[in-house]
């Protein structure tokens, strides 16, 4: 049986037999990115590893820099253009989303946010699908905006969607690892760009290399790597 832990690989095209024995015995699957169906078959889209998360969620992870939009992921995007009412932003896929001016806690026809061109946003996908154009938006389902919006100050990383998938696994202990060496903030887009922000620059490089640097690093060599970026912030490594 496959698992997190216990992965599979597969080509595009193969077919997955869990999810579809599953279908078959009437009990409910979740489909997640790299998994189609195609007439009662299910079928990967993608290379790479075929994980399941109990007790019916399939999933293919994939390395891939290219983004393709899913609906409620947490997206960081650069404000290209404003026209009208609507910001409309890159957000690493095949065409810009749009983010209206309303789509902001507490925004009204007299209260605009205060958004310019070249802006970082962090925000959530509203509308994602392969023949409507990606929509935003900068609050949660309360109309809270948490910590969604303008990222002000700070600096922005791209990397692959399989690196953001690694920070942002639960099991993963690199950010509270990191954050014992170095005081910082982070927003991590899964559209593969991440946002970080320390107290100086020196401290923000050594962030986004220590960031950079864990893709293909064991997770043995963690705690290594973490005090390696400690000591450099520290200056005790030129």
């Amino acid at each position: 049986m496959t698992t997190e832990n216990n992965s599979v690989a597969v080509l595009a095209g193969d077919i997955i037999n869990e999810p579809m024995e599953m279908m078959k015995a009437n009990k409910k699957v979740i489909l997640g990115p790299g998994i189609r169906v195609e007439k009662e078959t299910v079928r990967a889209s993608k290379c790479g590893m075929l994980k399941m998360k109990p007790p019916n969620t399939f999933w293919v992870d994939a390395y891939q820099r290219r983004y393709v939009p899913n609906r409620g992921e947490l997206v960081i995007g650069v404000v290209m253009a404003k026209t009208g009412d609507t910001f409309r932003l890159d957000i690493g896929g095949s065409e810009t989303a749009s983010l209206s001016y309303m789509a902001f806690e507490g925004a009204t026809k007299k209260n605009r946010p205060d958004v310019n061109v070249g802006d970082i946003v962090y925000a959530r996908l509203l509308i994602a699908h392969p023949d409507v154009e990606p929509e935003l938006v900068c609050v949660d389902s309360h109309g809270k905006k948490g910590k969604l919006g303008v990222l002000h100050d700070g600096f922005m990383i791209s990397c692959s969607l399989n690196l953001v998938r690694k920070i942002l696994n639960p099991k993963s202990n690199f950010l509270s690892q990191l954050a014992k060496e170095l005081p910082f903030e982070i927003a991590a887009g899964m559209n593969g760009r991440i946002w970080i922000r320390g107290r100086t620059i020196k401290e923000t490089i050594a962030v986004g290399n220590a960031i950079l640097a864990l893709e293909y690093l064991p997770n043995d060599r963690i705690r290594e790597l973490c005090d390696d970026i400690g000591a450099y912030a520290s200056g005790f490594i030129k």
